[in-house]
């Protein structure tokens, strides 16, 4: 799954879109402008084979939220875990609606995953996490992500839990270093698993890995290692989705080596769908020197992310909108602390 440059595709960029090997599209703010561009953006991509493109963006609410001008401004995770602790039951009401509105505003404008929900568990850490996350309990976790996930299948949008096996317990950023997770399986097991235990016993479409070294389970950060993909998340959990590389730009995955060998390895070790989202012309050289092997289960895995029918009206009409986009509203300027 690859970035493009701009606001329209370009020649070199439709015909790279036309080979086997490139699965989607992963879309950032330097591709919007506006929600009828966007449309126009996504229709050409969704356009150019059949089955179509995967077109996905990080639309998490909060801090991280590429889509901003004509879509609703959603509330960090982290702030539907503070109306938690105030009464669960508003609380998991509010979740499914906002993911619900997050979903349906991108399902209108033609886009068909956005990669949420954060699985991590907050622990007052982590740099690149924080307010990303939904609570720092996993029950409260797996509870909101839950109500969420409910809300993004209303839509018509699938699920990607991130980042397995968590992302929450280490101090570095891994867009600029490798994190190092020392704690023994058993107590990562102990936590961290419950969201995603949760959420695949009901049919949780992806999960993506996390750039994260634990060397107490293996010796390869957890996106390039067979030890956690196949043994723990596929054999130990059951998962039986799509497994999604977390972007292999990024600093944390430059110990395995340059970008076609983190692909290869990742590859190996069992990822279904491999991002390079800011690296366009690398992976067209990437993308050339794969090996063009169908893989039907693969395929039915991404498959299973492809959104699911598009609202023919426009979205305001839904009695649903209105009263969650003043949900919303509310929720980024008034929740308690």
């Amino acid at each position: 799954m690859i970035g493009i440059r701009g606001l329209v595709l370009l020649p070199e960029e439709r015909e790279l879109l036309c080979d086997p090997r490139i699965g989607g599209v992963i879309l950032f703010s330097r591709n919007y402008e506006s929600i009828e561009q966007l449309s126009q953006l996504t229709e050409a991509i969704h356009a150019i084979r059949r089955p179509s493109l995967l077109i996905a963006v990080d639309q998490e609410g909060g801090c991280v939220q590429r889509f901003r001008t004509g879509f609703t401004a959603l509330p960090a995770p982290a702030c539907l875990g503070r109306l938690y602790d105030h009464g669960p039951p508003v609380a998991l009401a509010a979740a499914e609606r906002l993911g619900w509105l997050m979903a349906a505003e991108l399902r209108a404008a033609g886009v068909d995953l956005s990669f949420a929900p954060v699985l991590d568990v907050e622990r007052g850490v982590s740099r690149v996490i924080g307010e990303r996350a939904f609570h720092r309990r996993a029950g409260a976790v797996a509870d909101l992500t839950l109500s969420w996930v409910r809300g993004m299948r209303q839509a018509g949008m699938a699920a990607v839990g991130k980042h397995f096996p968590g992302h929450g317990a280490v101090v570095a950023d891994s867009h600029h270093e490798l994190p190092v997770d020392d704690r023994p399986l058993d107590t990562i097991a102990s936590v961290d698993f419950l969201p995603f235990r949760r959420l695949i016993a009901v049919g949780l479409e992806g999960v993506m890995m996390a750039h994260v070294l634990y060397p107490q389970v293996d010796a390869r950060p957890a996106s390039f290692s067979g030890v956690w993909i196949a043994g723990v998340l596929r054999e130990t959990l059951g998962f039986t989705g799509a497994v999604v590389s977390d972007d292999l730009g990024m600093q944390a995955a430059a110990c395995i080596g340059d970008l076609y060998q983190r692909a290869g390895v990742a590859l190996a070790a069992g990822c279904d769908l491999l991002l390079l989202g800011n690296d366009w012309e690398p992976a067209a050289s990437i993308v050339e020197r794969l090996p063009s092997v169908e893989r039907p289960v693969r395929a039915a895995r991404l498959a299973a992310l492809r959104g699911e029918g598009r609202l023919g009206s426009p979205l305001q009409r839904d009695p649903r909108w209105l009263p969650a986009v003043t949900l919303a509203t509310q929720l980024c300027g008034e929740v308690p602390r």
